[in-house]
């Protein structure tokens, strides 16, 4: 085999693996998407309220605008949300004591309910620690690379539909 017949040999395995990653990739986003539906059917909540919920926290407090944002949805759509969240008791919109318009809130859950949540999650959170168990700590760090890189790549390309 020729050095060139090496290298299309090496690319093809690559595009190869590649696609195998990226179906595997497809397959984990529809299992997850399955469980959190389950999980906010168990608790009441809509697939958006449960995503928006996720975000609050993860990344808030969050003005209904900023959430809006992250979540990729219209300003407008984050009323009704926010009421049954709020309504739910998972979580409150606050007065911004720092903002200049009196009428700015910000969004903050309520971590009284979280501990339903744990509990729906509990036979999903017991399986990755038996999946991780079997990997060494390099290959741990190898796949958390390859999960932050793959989600930034997935908000860039997000932000470029939303943007163009």
């Amino acid at each position: 085999m020729t050095p060139e017949d090496a290298d299309v040999a090496q690319r093809r395995r690559q595009r190869r693996l590649s696609h195998v990653i990226a179906e595997s990739l497809r397959e984990l986003s529809v299992q997850l998407s399955l469980l959190n539906h389950q999980v906010g059917a168990q608790v009441e909540l809509k697939d958006v309220d449960f995503y928006c919920l996720d975000l609050i926290n993860r990344h808030g407090p969050l003005s209904p605008t900023a959430l809006a944002r992250r979540a990729g949805l219209h300003p407008a759509t984050m009323t009704g949300i926010l009421d049954r969240l709020q309504r739910g008791g998972w979580a409150t919109r606050d007065r911004d004591p720092d903002a200049s318009d009196r009428r700015a809130v910000t969004v903050r859950a309520l971590r009284d309910r979280n501990s339903e949540l744990f509990k729906l999650y509990s036979g999903m959170n017991a399986s990755m620690e038996e999946i991780c168990a079997d990997y060494t700590d390099a290959e741990l760090e190898l796949v958390i690379g390859f999960l932050r890189r793959t989600t930034e790549a997935g908000q860039n390309a997000t932000d470029r539909l939303v943007g163009g």
